[in-house]
């Protein structure tokens, strides 16, 4: 027995905070909405999520992502918990209100007229034997971010490019002890670099790096902090933390294979609108610029949910659409294209679908409503 795939206005490629800020906006837009979001996202492994206004940062990202999931279904959105393997276009899509994109995943295929990537990028992981394990306690990605808890202290960047060695010299605005780690490999930076590095106060230490080990006065019932890190030369060195810097991997397969353009760096080519080069097919946050910032994620996903449900709202009509279906609708005969001639009867309203309204009825007689001033999800 076969089903046809449910059909939505627009879905949703990833549950990070630039997809389902998108996926909220044309929910509440009156847009039906799903959300496609495999098991272990980015975001939801941040430990503490920084620079979100009002938001405190003992919050974890898989918190801030459970309160969004259950603010998007409390408003007549579907999530998914499940991973898109593949986003193609079907046959007529381009025509009246067809959907346009069909998207096959490992447990439901559905169909929608507008597409949504919001599919996130990869860092990098260095190549150092227990230095994973301490993502988010002592060993750190995004500068913006994690600088602040680092200030005054022993804070090491190991890498060997540019963006390394920028990192570095940065850093010395947060802290006077600064260390290079090349890990055993020759620099890749420029003459110009090379320049600013001599002058800046940086330690550069060129030996690998062989393997991280803990904080010993991190209680023993706390996850474990980096402590420092051990060196090919058989010497250690305590940091308070830093930052590994090898550059990172965009998850645009799936755009690609649809046909978006991709700039030279992997990642997905956008208009103003968030809109990618193929027509109906959006993409927001890290996927198409890498900031690695909850903040731009959200404001990403803010303007691609406007910018959608502009593109997609029935109302108000343009004159040319109101005078082209006065001639539909006059079935024998002679068509009249006078819009003037149309009643309001003749206008199928509201545009939104009877699932949703219903929705926005029961949500406006409730007092309390999903986030942060509720209790945070695994807490008392």
């Amino acid at each position: 027995m076969t089903t046809d795939p449910l059909e939505y206005e627009v879905a949703v490629v990833g549950g990070g905070p630039a997809g389902l800020t998108t996926a909220l906006y044309t929910t509440r837009l009156g847009h039906r909405t799903a959300v496609f979001e495999k098991e272990g996202g980015r975001h939801a492994a941040v430990s503490h999520v920084h620079n979100l206004l009002g938001v405190s940062e003992n919050v974890s990202g898989e918190q801030l992502a459970t309160h969004a999931v259950d603010q998007f279904e409390h408003y007549g959105g579907d999530f998914y918990p499940d991973a898109v393997e593949s986003v193609t276009r079907l046959d007529g899509g381009e025509s009246g209100d067809e959907p346009r994109f069909r998207l096959g995943a490992a447990h439901a295929t559905v169909d929608a007229e507008r597409v949504v990537f919001a599919t996130g990028f990869r860092d990098r992981s260095p190549d150092v034997p227990e230095l994973e394990r301490f993502t988010g306690r002592g060993l750190h990605y995004c500068l913006h971010c994690d600088a602040y808890s680092l200030g005054d202290g022993p804070v090491f960047v190991l890498g060997h490019t540019e963006s390394a060695a920028h990192v570095a010299m940065t850093m010395l605005n947060f802290t006077a002890n600064v260390d290079l780690l090349l890990d055993g490999r020759e620099p890749e930076w420029g003459d110009e670099t090379e320049t600013k590095l001599r002058v800046h106060p940086v330690d550069r230490i060129e030996t690998s790096v062989v393997s991280a080990y803990e904080d010993e006065a991190i209680a023993e019932d706390e996850p474990p902090w980096l402590g420092g890190l051990s060196f090919g030369d058989g010497t250690e060195r305590d940091y308070l933390g830093g930052f590994a810097m090898y550059g990172s991997s965009y998850n645009a397969d799936l755009a690609a294979d649809l046909g978006c353009e991709l700039g030279e760096n992997g990642a997905i080519d956008v208009d103003e609108r968030r809109e990618t080069s193929v027509d109906g097919a959006y993409a927001v946050g890290d996927v198409t610029h890498g900031q690695n910032q909850t903040t731009i994620a959200i404001g990403d996903g803010a303007y691609a949910g406007l910018a959608v449900h502009k593109d997609l709202r029935r109302f108000p009509m343009s004159v040319a659409d109101l005078e082209a279906r006065g001639a539909e609708t006059e079935g024998d005969g002679e068509p009249d294209t006078d819009a003037a001639d149309l009643e309001w009867d003749d206008l199928e309203v509201p545009a939104s679908a009877p699932s949703l309204r219903a929705q926005m009825r029961r949500v406006r007689d409730l007092e309390t409503h999903p986030g942060l001033r509720g209790p945070s999800p695994g807490r008392e």
